[in-house]
């Protein structure tokens, strides 16, 4: 099946609570942008996201982390499209040691997972 992935770094804007903790609702805007690279590689339009079934937080996002979001188109309809996601934390700060130090994560850390269903109306797809 399809599949996509962005990686990106959170920064101080995605911050939302103390300690610099990013908000889950940053996230599942990342699955969006995801499920909307899928659906353009798919179907050739972006589509709309029509629900979520489950998510699932699994460990916390802070500012200066650096994400990497998969998706993947999992079922196919006549105009739906399921999808599964998941966020994994591949790079962590580390200013305990100095201000611009880092640690690439030999195991990623899941930070979420998902499930969620986008749709293409007939007349717009191009593809498939």
């Amino acid at each position: 099946m399809t599949k996509s992935m962005i990686r990106l770094r959170m920064s101080s804007a995605d911050a939302h609570y103390g300690g610099n903790l990013v908000d889950g609702a940053r996230i599942l805007q990342l699955f969006g942008d995801v499920a909307t690279e899928l659906l353009i590689k798919h179907d050739g339009d972006e589509g709309l996201f029509k629900a979520y079934s489950e998510v699932e937080f699994m460990a916390p996002v802070y500012a200066g982390d650096y994400l990497e979001v998969v998706g993947e188109i999992t079922k196919v309809g006549n105009t739906s499209r399921a999808m599964s996601f998941e966020a994994r934390k591949v790079i962590i700060p580390r200013a305990d040691i100095c201000d611009s130090a880092a640690d690439f994560l030999e195991e990623p850390i899941v930070v979420c997972k998902a499930v969620g269903t986008c749709v293409v109306p007939k007349a717009v797809q191009r593809k498939g």
